[in-house]
């Protein structure tokens, strides 16, 4: 009884699947063993829908005491599992295992699996002409209300907002951009990849209005090969954080020229961005 209380405390529906099911699934995964679906759905009641939540747990985490900083990330389906990915995986569980390895660096990722033909909507919370309504309010709100609660209350996590960083590519990345600035108080890192910014202009709007805390981080990464318009973007807002004042150390723009794109792009330079997001913080 308790544990079904605890379950509706948090909007979670539970899941089963046949014996068959779930091993195939588990055969043809290419996630790392410290990678779990957690068995529930979290429901997003605003919008009356559910998701899936994928979770990474540091190499340590079952034989210590210690209590970890936490990243949020989109499209969950994409970040660990070549089998469940729409375009390859990011290998974000293949990345932070080499770095406790070498940097004795660990930290617990939550990822969001993305909404299939709804996602653009859910990822922004600026309406679009052409692709309609939007939903990302709502769903920024349903991560940091229903599955961030979850988290702290279940994992041992730091969670305050020095400890908690939030990623993604594309839609992800204006949701990111997004999140820093509309919730500074539950987030103060951003890795935003290829951000999707010629989406809706009031993401530049936004930004002044909301700006970030000064100690706020944000890598942003963006490839030649997506065109003038993602430079130009870029360009704007870089030139926009300086203008506003917000601390040169503490933002980052990675251009790479003829880099690949999306996901190969976003998997190359992943390592790179949590550490640097990551490098000026207290001992953890």
């Amino acid at each position: 009884m308790m544990k079904s209380l605890t379950l509706l405390k948090y909007g979670l529906v539970v899941l089963t699947c046949t014996f068959l099911a779930c091993t195939k699934q588990a055969s043809e995964s290419s996630a790392a063993k410290n990678v779990q679906v957690l068995p529930f759905q979290f429901a997003i009641s605003e919008l009356d829908k559910q998701r899936t939540v994928r979770l990474y747990l540091p190499p340590s985490y079952d034989n210590s005491v210690k209590s970890y900083p936490v990243i949020y990330m989109h499209d969950g389906q994409n970040m660990f599992d070549n089998h469940t990915s729409d375009n390859g995986e990011w290998e974000v569980d293949e990345s932070l295992n080499a770095l406790a390895a070498v940097q004795k660096f660990e930290v617990i990722v939550v990822a969001i699996d993305h909404g299939g033909e709804e996602r653009m909507n859910e990822l922004s919370p600026w309406e679009n002409k052409r692709f309609g309504i939007a939903q990302g309010q709502a769903y920024m709100d349903f991560i940091v209300e229903v599955v961030k609660v979850y988290v702290d209350n279940n994992y041992r996590t730091k969670p305050e907002r020095l400890y908690t960083a939030i990623m993604g590519g594309d839609m992800g990345g204006l949701s990111s951009h997004y999140a820093l600035h509309a919730y500074p108080d539950v987030f103060s890192k951003a890795g935003i990849f290829s951000p999707a910014y010629w989406y809706s202009q009031d993401v530049f709007a936004h930004t002044k209005l909301k700006k970030a805390k000064l100690d706020s981080r944000l890598f942003i990464l963006y490839s030649d090969k997506e065109g003038d318009g993602m430079i130009a973007d870029t360009d704007r807002m870089s030139r926009q954080l300086k203008s506003q004042g917000h601390p040169r150390d503490n933002f980052k723009f990675k251009r790479i020229k003829s880099g690949e794109q999306r996901e190969a792009l976003w998997k190359s330079q992943f390592a790179e961005a949590v550490m640097w997001l990551f490098q000026k913080q207290p001992a953890f």
